[in-house]
């Protein structure tokens, strides 16, 4: 009691209080007027990419959510692809002039804005109904390159017509169907397409087992469990029966489940002289994505690559697939200056991209990331990935004492021991 006591009069003595004045108050009351919910409001609150996934989640489909969401089998290869760049530690270089920092790179003889663009991703009217054309745009409003897919739901010349500042590249999967294939790329390079993204990670679709329970096809069925779906989320589906129907650009509809489309259009009989055939066919920059071990690495480059792509299709082909992000060392080590040496699987933060070119990445790519966003709200919202994505990068080069990616080195970052359990992710993922 008595040290209770004394406590109260030590307050006494050091605050001394009084009644508050309506002037002092009317300041501090700033109450906003109701207003009717918009995207632009919507977007405003997402301040992390980790947002917009749970902005496009409330909005989006159960099948095409977990299409773009969901990886192979366990998903243990996406989860480690994140757990990668969880796992490493920035060294920053104190009392340096970063008044100023650029983000701009030199890639495959082009300058653009940011070392990070756009991953091709198939069934993209599918997240949301300004699809492909929404990604392009926003890429070329931000100065960075737009890959289409050949699995895309528009053309690539609608693409390009719809972005003429823009760089549109095309990624082609090598069908059974070789001169269908080689048409494509005669399109691509007809509608002025100068790099050609090459898929060899796909002999046969991986276990994709949210689809598969999902029933998933393109585009989405109307049964009894997707119109109870659809009754949270009504936009998406206006959208869907109100414009043009979701089709495939390159092909024709395909009835079946998306796991049975690629198993059927896939050819596992491609080789690496395979690639050397292809190589004579473009004219232009070549690059190899799907690349996971050195071996191969190696060998892209003896063939005529331009560039690779380390990438384990975003965790959605092999499960326990090699990381790109610790294969990149041993990778950069290996060429030297052969090819150029890009990166995707995993990036949710700018500082990932940073981590990629300080450990000698030439580029990134982002496909969930940016499809998130454009769950979330369109052409606004991959804008808003984007410039979530442009704001952290910028921080981080100053925090670490840098004002251009030139700077940065592989002294700036440490991987740490890799953790025996994952545990949980941002955002909820396991």
């Amino acid at each position: 009691m008595a040290i209770t006591k004394g406590r109260r009069d030590l307050a006494k003595k050091n605050v001394k209080r009084q009644f508050p004045k309506v002037s002092e108050l009317a300041p501090l009351l700033k109450f906003a007027l109701p207003s009717l919910p918009s995207r632009k409001k919507r977007l405003a609150k997402a301040i992390t990419i980790w947002d917009l996934r749970t902005i496009a989640k409330r909005r989006t489909p159960t099948g095409p959510f977990d299409y773009t969401d969901g990886s192979a089998e366990s998903e243990l290869t996406l989860d480690r692809a994140r757990r990668a760049f969880l796992d490493l530690e920035f060294r920053p270089n104190i009392l340096q002039d970063v008044s100023q920092a650029s983000l701009e790179c030199e890639v495959l003889g082009e300058t653009f804005a940011m070392p990070v663009g756009i991953a091709p991703t198939g069934f993209t009217r599918m997240m949301h109904t300004e699809g492909e054309i929404a990604g392009a745009r926003a890429a070329a409003k931000f100065g960075i390159p737009f890959s289409l897919s050949t699995l895309g739901t528009t053309t690539i010349e609608d693409v390009v017509a719809a972005s003429p500042g823009g760089t549109n590249w095309f990624q082609l999967y090598m069908w059974k169907d070789r001169d269908a294939s080689m048409e494509l790329v005669r399109r691509a390079q007809d509608a002025g397409v100068k790099n050609l993204l090459l898929t060899v990670d796909v002999p046969v679709a991986g276990a994709r087992l949210r689809d598969v329970r999902n029933g998933l096809t393109v585009p989405p069925r109307l049964t009894g469990k997707t119109l109870v779906d659809a009754i949270p989320r009504p936009e998406w589906w206006i959208n869907f029966l109100t414009t043009p129907a979701i089709t495939f650009a390159t092909m024709k509809n395909w009835k079946g489940t998306v796991a049975e489309l690629l198993d059927f259009m896939f050819d596992p009989t491609m080789t690496f002289e395979d690639l050397k055939w292809i190589r004579k066919q473009w004219d232009g920059q070549l690059t190899i994505k799907g690349i996971q071990t050195v071996e191969d690495a190696k060998k892209a480059a003896k063939y005529g690559a331009d560039a690779i792509i380390l990438s384990n299709h975003g965790g959605r082909q092999l499960d326990r697939a090699p990381v790109p992000l610790h294969l990149l060392v041993d990778v950069k080590k290996e060429l030297k200056k052969d090819l150029e040496v890009h990166l995707d699987t995993g990036i949710m933060h700018g500082a990932d991209i940073l981590a990629a070119i300080a450990l000698g990445a030439d580029f990134t790519y982002i496909g969930r990331a940016y499809l998130y966003g454009l769950m979330a709200g369109g052409q606004e919202g991959v804008e808003r990935a984007l410039t979530i994505l442009r704001t952290e990068m910028v921080r981080n080069m100053k925090l670490l004492g840098v004002s251009s990616l030139a700077e940065l080195e592989p002294k700036h970052v440490r991987l740490l021991p890799t953790h025996a359990g994952l545990g949980s992710l941002p955002g909820g993922n396991k």
